[in-house]
This record gives C-alpha cells, structure tokens and sequence, in this order.
C-alpha cells in the first residue's frame, strides 16, 4: 500500500471543483494506493508525464480537459506527495 500525504492547498483547490473531478480524484487516489505511481501509467486517460522546468521531479495527471493533479514520488517512504489539483495553468515542456 502506498500512503498518499496531501498539501493543505489541495482541499482548497477541489472546494471549486465539479463532482465529476471530485470523483475522478477519489479514483485517481485508490489507483495510487494500490498500484503506486505505476497503475497510472497503465490507465492512458490520465496521461499520466514527468513535468520538467520549475516542477522538474514532479509529475501530473489528467483528471478532466481542464484540471490535473501534481504530485511527487518518494519511493524511499512508499508515500506519493500531492502538490496541488489545478486548472492547467503551468507550463508542460
């Protein structure tokens, strides 16, 4: 089992989300739990990419056309850090 630690930010971010990304994101964690970082990649409608730039180490996934999750990995901890669900409003290179 993989532990999932969420930035304060994100409960925030989602109080302005549709149900339809509040679902998403609750089925987003139960793959992370599970599977870790590597289900995800298995499920190609998350498309799921390492982001580089100022969010280099770090990587997101698609929850709908408009809101992503950014998280980070640290497998020494088995723990999956998410940064922050947002509209797309950073840059992917």
């Amino acid at each position: 089992m993989w532990g999932i630690y969420e930035h304060k930010r994100v409960t925030k971010s989602l109080k302005s989300a549709s149900i339809d990304v509040l679902k998403k994101y609750e089925k987003w964690k139960d793959i992370v739990a599970i599977s870790g970082p590597q289900g995800l990649l298995r499920i190609k409608g998350f498309r799921d990419e390492l982001l580089s730039g100022e969010w280099k180490d770090y990587r997101s996934s698609r929850l709908n056309l408009q809101y992503r999750v950014i998280y980070k990995v640290e497998t020494d901890k088995i723990m999956v850090h998410v940064e922050n669900v947002t509209p797309d409003d950073y840059p992917i290179k």
